[in-house]
């Protein structure tokens, strides 16, 4: 039986950049980083707070994962914005929206109450977008 999620990928434009944004700027732990044979990366993140889920940065790239036609598909897909990075959770959304923003987050839409609690909307450096969430008390 299943016992937990341990990995959740983010498809990533560049595995440097994405480092950086979410490690200097979310405030991401680095889990793993190490490169082997044939030049595939693999690279986690983590929340300081959850480091039992770790969020594998992935570049498509041509070799094992993909062919090089869907590599391209996937990357267009990312800078097109398509996909998300998933809810990241904090105690204080318009406190943690005013650090990040002071640190060059990119916002598509401030925190804004909603049903579940304060919701604002960011993009990272590839193009996803997630959602800063303070749960409703």
């Amino acid at each position: 039986m299943i016992q937990s999620i341990a990995h959740v990928t983010v498809y990533v434009l560049n595995q440097d950049e994405a480092l950086e944004f979410y490690r200097d700027k979310l405030g991401f732990e680095v889990g793993s980083d190490f490169t082997v044979d044939g030049g595939f990366r693999w690279l986690t993140v983590f929340a300081k707070a959850q480091p039992d889920l770790e969020l594998v940065l992935a570049e498509p790239k041509e070799g094992p994962m993909f062919t090089k036609d869907a590599a391209e598909k996937i990357r267009a897909l990312v800078a097109d914005g398509a996909f998300g990075a998933g809810v990241f959770e904090t105690d204080h959304c318009q406190k943690t929206y005013e650090e990040l923003v002071a640190k060059g987050v990119e916002f598509t839409h401030p925190p804004t109450e909603q049903f579940y609690g304060i919701e604002a909307l960011g993009v990272d450096n590839s193009g996803n977008w997630f959602s800063l969430t303070e749960r409703a008390k």
